[in-house]
């Protein structure tokens, strides 16, 4: 038989083999290299091939069945014709040589090659092949289906079941990963945002609550003068009311509804607390993500946060909350630990020790960290285990601290030299 056909028809048709071997198998790495998201996209926007893609993805096993049918049989042909050719050139003797070149040429030629291409441009080689597969997958159907009857059947005898598969949904690890690898991609300040909102259930209202210390609100003890001063100079437009301490707090001022209900000069004390809204209270430790919906259902936008004894750590409020997914925006003015200035001589920081660190990271760019004391004296207090004189220095993640000023028990303002990249990252 082999005299009647031509030798160089053997050549031809083992070329065309490699071919067809050559695109099942690069095609099938770049199907399943596919970003499986990105496919979503493109095929919800239209792409045609983008569409056929994704249903074949569908049902990976009988997509994975439809291109190993193809590739053994265009490869055990292949080797066949091989053999074929091998008998005609040199007789028994030469089939050895022959196997071993063709298998260094498969494996060349339609095997790494392909496949490599596949791996690094997935898109513009899965994409066009889909038009090929999905017409092929309704013709081989019957094939394909008793194939995968066997196949699935001997996955099952070891506890495997193809239709439970993982699926592609990420966990919020995952997610924070692939914002981070898109940093590059997105705008800082959308990269920011994105990264703010995974970020919320790590982070807690003690995180970023005004400790009571520090709350500006209207003592019931005081004199009226003192009262009326606190309305008019503190900017806010909520107030906690309370008596002698915030621990007995009454409940909150709305200033607007003070403006629409009466005016300063006919305020009395009686007035005063007829219009006080009762106060919400959380516990210390909630994650922000709950805080978020618990406003929303409460309709609230200001709590109290108390620790197991009933006793107020501080205040969170909705636009506290919201800065952190956001960054700054709110027109009222912010607490006095902020302050932090900049140093001509030194090109260093002064920095207000009492600030909040998760505040002055994202003020600064900085990296501080954040995983223990929530202020910046707290955090060298714990590093130090004891109060630091003035002019005494330490590292804190590689920032050189300097402590410029100490009082009573407490650090009041440091020096704080940022690493070269952080600066650079601040005035980019």
């Amino acid at each position: 038989m082999g005299d009647d056909v031509p030798l160089g028809l053997y050549l031809g048709l083992l070329f065309f083999l490699l071919i067809c071997s050559a695109f099942f198998s690069g095609t099938e790495t770049a199907l399943m290299s596919l970003n499986r998201y990105r496919l979503r996209h493109k095929a919800k926007s239209g792409h045609k091939g983008a569409q056929l893609a994704e249903r074949l993805l569908e049902r990976p096993d009988r997509l994975i069945g439809l291109i190993l049918l193809g590739n053994n049989l265009v490869n055990f042909t292949a080797a066949s014709l091989v053999t074929v050719i091998a008998l005609e050139l040199g007789g028994p003797a030469a089939v050895v040589a022959g196997t071993v070149i063709f298998t260094l040429v498969v494996l060349i030629f339609a095997e790494v090659t392909p496949k490599t291409l596949a791996a690094l441009h997935p898109e513009r080689v899965a994409l066009p092949a889909a038009f090929v597969y999905y017409p092929l997958s309704k013709i081989v159907v019957p094939v394909i289906w008793l194939i995968n009857i066997f196949a699935n059947g001997l996955l099952r005898l070891v506890g495997v079941r193809p239709e439970n598969g993982d699926g592609n949904n990420l966990t919020i690890q995952e997610l924070r990963t692939l914002v981070t690898e898109a940093g590059a991609l997105l705008p800082r300040k959308r990269h920011q945002m994105l990264m703010g909102i995974l970020e919320l259930e790590e982070v807690t209202v003690d995180d970023i609550m005004i400790p009571h210390n520090e709350v500006v609100g209207i003592d019931l003890e005081d004199n009226w003068d003192t009262i009326l001063e606190t309305i008019r100079n503190s900017g806010f437009t909520r107030l906690p009311v309370f008596r002698d301490s915030i621990d007995n707090v009454i409940g909150l001022l709305h200033l607007k509804r003070l403006v629409q209900k009466t005016s300063l000069e006919n305020l009395t004390r009686e007035k005063l607390e007829q219009l006080v809204e009762e106060p919400y209270f959380v516990p210390e430790g909630t994650p922000l993500n709950r805080q978020l919906v618990q406003f929303q259902r409460a309709h609230q936008r200001t709590a109290f946060i108390v620790d197991e004894y009933g006793d107020i750590q501080g205040i969170v409020t909705l636009e506290d909350l919201l800065e952190e997914i956001v960054g700054e925006f709110t027109s009222e003015p912010a607490p006095a630990h902020t302050d932090v200035r900049r140093d001509a001589d030194s090109g260093a920081y002064v920095v207000d020790a009492g600030t909040n660190i998760r505040e002055l990271n994202r003020m600064m760019n900085w990296h501080l960290p954040t995983d223990g004391p929530k202020t910046l004296n707290g955090l060298i207090l714990e590093y130090l285990e004891t109060i630091p004189e003035q002019g005494a220095g330490l590292i804190l993640n590689d920032y050189p601290i300097e402590i410029l000023q100490t009082s009573d028990n407490v650090v009041k303002s440091v020096r704080i030299h940022a690493p070269q990249e952080d600066q650079q990252a601040l005035t980019g």
